[in-house]
């Protein structure tokens, strides 16, 4: 397609951004022009005409900019300001006159690129705090879009493009590549009658399409999606954990597994999404090997972009790997850091995206409502609530452990009737158990209590006190779960817990 046709609007908009003081170059992408004004940022869609779109007319790409605008104010409202026509008039080009329909452009509030959290990722600046509001977002985002039709079948033509690709660019003499793609394969037949049933159930919807990390930025200190496909509503119509797979696949490659765990764990924390556990291996696979073909497509002999083929690739392989179900106990008295060390040994646990984490803590404040830092009244922290608290802990454990999944519950388990029912429990499913109690003397652990800061924890160091006496008091001491020194770091009792390969 020759964009020649576009040489009048691009004028002008080098004119306007050079007025406002602003000499940065265009951003060029395969679809779009990106041009910058100081605080505005205009977006161009190019005259191309591909296989899976057409921006050939003027009118074709005003539409496209309407639906963009239409479809990122879903997340990021303060990001997309309006839709401007470019015009033809007596003294030339402007914005919004009367006169003939030359282009259209997004005008877009400019951010500081450094906080794109590819970028954070990349030097390490992201936190389990960001992973929190981004699952915040994305459920809100899933929650509001409109349900489509889907299941297995679009899903397979999906796989097959994905397929056809590897086959074509250099990835096919990768070792195993012939393997992966049939295990792929298999497991999505293996899933089928799952996401068909996950399609009628209302968990197929027009969501974000392109979740990358780098198609998400960090304003006003929450992670805001936004540039989501709005060319594509085949591609961008799918099963909401897909869509969530994408992120999480991102933050896996970057070496920062926990993350993308916590993610995982924070989503699920706020939509129960426990009968779709089985499908995030596919999922993940998915994600990275179409970036595999894409990175490859563009390698040719560079031999940067040629090892980014090949580290998409191992993720996916590693990615599609089951897990057998087991359900993990980590009990302590509060500031024994029970969640911390569950947070580091989840992604320790296959498959990917890592052990779903039910803490006591968190699923207390769900059912009173309340966001996991907000602090409840003395009322939520009865026996009677206690008891109701672990009764859930141990029924949503029982879901994921029939969804084969692994399990980690996180709790104080200073009762014996408590430790007793959480094993009946996997015994009762047939699943692996292991219980493991950390411990540490008094004074970490009241340290460790008044260190604390927006912690889903309300205990302070009376609570403390009071479990330490009801623990003394009872007849038998701890048994059948093993020791754990809550001194030592997380990374170290990890590793003693984490199944062996």
């Amino acid at each position: 397609m020759d964009e020649t046709s576009q040489s009048d609007a691009i004028e002008f908009l080098h004119r306007v951004c050079s007025e406002a003081g602003d000499n940065t170059p265009p951003a060029l992408t395969h679809i779009s022009r990106v041009f910058f004004a100081g605080a505005r940022v205009f977006k161009l869609k190019r005259a191309v005409l591909k296989p899976y779109l057409d921006f050939s007319s003027p009118e074709l790409r005003c539409k496209a900019c309407a639906r963009e605008l239409e479809l990122n104010r879903r997340t990021a409202q303060s990001l997309y300001i309006a839709l401007r026509r470019i015009t033809r008039e007596p003294a030339g080009l402007v914005f919004d006159g009367p006169g003939e329909l030359v282009d259209c452009i997004v005008e877009m509030q400019r951010f500081d690129e450094d906080l794109l959290l590819d970028r954070m990722a990349q030097r390490d600046a992201l936190t389990p705090l960001h992973m929190d509001t981004l699952a915040h977002s994305i459920v809100a985002m899933h929650t509001s879009a409109e349900v489509r039709e889907g299941g297995a079948a679009p899903l397979a033509r999906v796989l097959s493009m994905n397929k056809r690709a590897v086959q074509e660019s250099f990835l096919n003499s990768e070792p195993g590549c012939d393997a992966l793609l049939a295990q792929m394969e298999q497991a999505l037949t293996h899933l089928a009658n799952l996401l068909n049933s996950r399609a009628r159930n209302g968990k197929i919807r027009r969501c974000h399409g392109d979740l990358t990390l780098r198609n998400i930025v960090l304003l006003d200190g929450s992670p805001t999606p936004f540039d989501c496909l709005e060319f594509d509503e085949d591609l961008a119509t799918t099963d909401v954990l897909y869509d969530l797979s994408f992120p999480i696949m991102d933050l896996w490659r970057l070496n920062l597994a926990q993350l993308g765990n916590s993610l995982f764990n924070r989503y699920l924390d706020r939509v129960n999404e426990t009968d779709g556990l089985s499908l995030m291996p596919l999922f993940i696979a998915m994600r990275a090997i179409v970036r595999a073909h894409v990175a490859a497509s563009m390698a040719e002999d560079k031999p940067q972009i040629r090892e980014e083929a090949r580290s998409y690739f191992e993720l996916a392989r590693k990615a599609i790997e089951r897990g057998p179900p087991a359900l993990f106990a980590i009990g302590g008295l509060s500031g024994s850091g029970k969640s911390t060390l569950a947070a580091t040994l989840a992604p320790m646990i296959a498959p990917m995206p890592g052990a779903r984490i039910l803490s006591s803590d968190r699923i207390r404040k769900a059912l009173f409502g309340a966001q996991a830092n907000t602090r409840l009244p003395p009322e939520a922290y009865t026996s009677e609530i206690s008891a109701r608290v672990y009764a859930l802990m141990r029924e949503q454990a029982s879901a994921c452990l029939d969804a084969g999944w692994p399990v980690i519950v996180d709790a104080v388990f200073d009762r014996d009737e408590d430790r007793a029912a959480v094993r009946h429990l996997a015994d009762t499913r047939g699943v692996p158990f292991s219980g493991f109690w950390l411990q540490a003397s008094m004074q970490i652990l009241q340290e460790r209590i008044s260190a604390r800061v927006n912690d889903p924890s309300d205990a302070d160091v009376s609570v403390l006190n009071a479990q330490a006496q009801r623990l003394a008091a009872q007849d038998a001491p701890i048994q059948r779960w093993r020791k754990l020194d809550a001194s030592q770091p997380a990374s170290v009792n990890a590793q003693v817990i984490a199944p062996k390969s």
